[in-house]
């Protein structure tokens, strides 16, 4: 079974981006946050995450 791409109340630091693609796909969050470090100096991993942001929805209230 998979786990479903919802932004986690917990563990997160900013906006849970990172933390919801971890746990979809399994990798660390340490590496999807270095992913968006690195991709953010290229100038389109900020704007990657602020979309991710408004499309991943918050986890429930119990999760």
């Amino acid at each position: 079974m998979t786990t479903a791409l919802v932004r986690p109340r917990h563990g997160r630091m900013i906006g849970g981006v990172c933390a919801a693609l971890s746990a979809r796909f399994g990798i660390p969050k340490f590496i999807v946050r270095l992913a968006f470090v690195i991709f953010g100096l290229f100038g389109v991993g900020e704007l990657v995450y602020i979309a991710l942001w408004i499309l991943i929805p918050k986890a429930p209230a119990g999760q």
